[in-house]
């Protein structure tokens, strides 16, 4: 869902609580299945290993030390953590609400490996070969054929391939993006998936028995070509029922909600949900009825169904009051303490366990042929680490003469658990310039 910026993969910016977490049972993966945190990343001239499975590097790999250090962390699954809170909140709300036989439908999965290969991140979902998102400047490769997903949306394909037709899946997500308070390199989607026979579809709807799934007719705004208007009408009204009624759980029963028609490149019609908090109207998620021949080429050709994808920091900054993404990744028992409650849906509002202004640095540089802006980017994230507040570019200059062009960006520094000294600031930022000028070849203008 490229066009929209929503959280399934569905845009570049961009889509277990009653018992024990049971992902591991189902062998959607040859190998690799499980994200454990305990588990060794490392980055060499020649291989990339990645929780003790190595992968030959290419020309392709891009992912970096510092992204490394985050895959295994499992945010989502830290007790007292903000986001395993949302995401217990979410589960109680479809194991509560969701049952056959006071048996839950939706099936979960929180550890399902990060580790990808192309063809499950792009292919299984139907992105286009020549699609803007396979790029390198988007993702964190690690080799030609494998990456860091870029969705959960990646396991999709499989899991409905082995028989579940209605899962949620949890898990880290990797993305080269902006730096700034509310975008960061990882973080943490749920996908929810719900398939549907004819019988179960029609089977409460008056004279359903004479209602047919599919036809051989044209695609429009409404429906997919292979789709009857009635089973896209009535898919896509569970679906909007459905996610109306968590965001409700989640905010308040009173809480005013509208509906924006959407692009993404897995599902029609597709559809974002937003929801008016704290005077402006929110994006909160992308969703919409799932391709056909995805399912077809999943082996449930038979059936129909949704999808939506979520941002679990995105909820709990609106929900808990946020004000930086990187703060999800803080260790700080200030941070943390404030989440210890007993009951998942006590209300909670973050209070700053620091008051410490930023410092901004400027650097410009001329760049070289080739010169990628997400690569100086990745480099500022691997030198400053979690200190770095923001990147942005301010002034772009081509001479008049010579024809090169130079780059300028202010760099804020600021670490949420003490206050940085100009000394410590002017280090880092000497480093930051020298490392570019090394790795990317930039001519400094400092």
């Amino acid at each position: 869902m490229a066009a929209c910026q929503t959280t399934l993969h569905f845009t570049r910016r961009l889509i277990h609580v009653w018992g024990k977490q049971r992902s591991c049972q189902v062998n959607v993966l040859s190998k690799n299945f499980c994200s454990q945190a305990s588990s060794t990343n490392k980055l060499d001239n020649d291989v990339v290993e990645i929780m003790g499975n190595k992968f030959a590097r290419d020309e392709w790999t891009n992912v970096t030390p510092n992204i490394l250090s985050k895959v295994g962390r499992n945010l989502h699954n830290q007790q007292h953590h903000p986001l395993n809170l949302i995401k217990q909140r979410i589960h109680n709300h479809f194991y509560a609400k969701y049952t056959n036989g006071g048996n839950p439908i939706f099936s979960v999965y929180d550890y399902l490996s990060p580790v990808v290969t192309t063809e499950q991140n792009f292919d299984s979902v139907l992105v286009p070969k020549d699609h803007v998102t396979r790029r390198k400047q988007d993702n964190y490769y690690i080799n030609s054929g494998h990456l860091l997903r870029a969705h959960t949306s990646a396991h999709q394909r499989d899991l409905v391939k082995s028989g579940l037709d209605a899962f949620l899946v949890t898990g880290d997500v990797y993305r080269r993006d902006d730096i700034d308070r509310s975008h960061y390199p990882v973080f943490h989607q749920m996908e929810g998936v719900s398939l549907f026979s004819r019988h179960k579809l029609f089977g409460e709807v008056k004279g359903g028995d004479t209602l047919e799934l599919f036809e051989d007719g044209q695609r429009v705004p409404g429906k997919q070509e292979t789709h009857t208007l009635e089973a896209a009408k009535l898919v896509a009204h569970d679906l909007k029922q459905t996610l109306v009624a968590l965001v409700r759980s989640l905010f308040g029963e009173d809480l005013q909600t509208r509906w924006v028609d959407c692009y993404f490149p897995f599902t029609h019609p597709s559809f974002e949900l937003e929801i008016l908090f704290g005077g402006e109207w929110l994006e909160v998620l992308g969703c919409g009825v799932m391709e056909q021949e995805l399912l077809w080429k999943a082996g449930a050709g038979d059936k129909v169904g949704w999808a939506f994808g979520l941002g679990l920091e995105r909820l709990a900054m609106i929900l808990y009051g946020i004000p930086d993404i990187r703060i999800f990744w803080s260790t700080d028992h200030g941070f943390l303490s404030q989440f210890r409650v007993e009951d998942v849906s006590q209300p909670v509002k973050f209070q700053p366990f620091q008051k410490y202004e930023p410092i901004a640095r400027d650097i410009s540089f001329w760049i070289p042929p080739g010169f990628e802006r997400a690569d100086f980017l990745d480099l500022v994230r691997t030198v400053g680490g979690d200190i770095i507040e923001e990147v942005a570019i301010y002034d772009e200059f081509v001479h008049p003469k010579t024809k090169k062009m130079s780059n300028s960006y202010r760099i804020k520094y600021f670490q949420l658990e003490k206050l940085l000294t100009n000394e410590e600031v002017n280090s880092l930022h000497k480093e930051i310039q020298d490392a570019a000028v090394q790795q990317l070849g930039v001519e400094g203008r400092f």
